[in-house]
């Protein structure tokens, strides 16, 4: 059983996904400090409110701020930080695909590069029309002589 489990944990595909999960988990911190820090205060500058103080008390008293609510114990909706949510979500989301879509032109140019890369035609005997090299004055197979 555990030589089972060895293969199959340190499985190329297997080994390529843990990489790749930690590295989603860190960028996902970057992104959600950008959002956070820096996209958020600049809507909430440009559109005059702070969403991360929108906030429902579900004790049904009335607060001043998230802190005082938060300080006094009392249930609460934030769907402040809910809407900064939806929004890191959404550009993750957009870095995903400008990262798939960047991978997708790659592929295509090297297929392009590839295909643009004319094959040279074989040098063919006018008589037998066997292959011969280019430098051949005689050919191989019939034996005439090539101009």
């Amino acid at each position: 059983m555990w030589k089972d489990f060895k293969k199959f944990a340190f499985r190329g595909n297997v080994m390529d996904m843990a990489v790749g999960v930690v590295i989603a988990t860190a960028f996902g911190k970057i992104v959600t400090s950008v959002v956070n820090d820096l996209i958020m205060p600049l809507v909430g500058g440009l559109v005059g409110v702070d969403f991360s103080s929108w906030f429902v008390a579900l004790d049904g008293k009335s607060y001043e701020s998230l802190a005082v609510a938060t300080e006094a114990g009392a249930p609460l909706l934030t769907y402040g930080n809910f809407i900064s949510t939806v929004i890191d979500f959404l550009i993750i989301a957009f870095c995903i695909f400008m990262v798939v879509r960047l991978i997708g032109k790659a592929k295509d140019l090297g297929k392009k590069k590839e295909a643009e890369v004319p094959q040279k035609q074989p040098r063919l005997c006018p008589y037998c029309y066997s292959e011969i090299h280019d430098d051949a004055t005689r050919c191989p197979h019939c034996t005439s002589e090539l101009k």
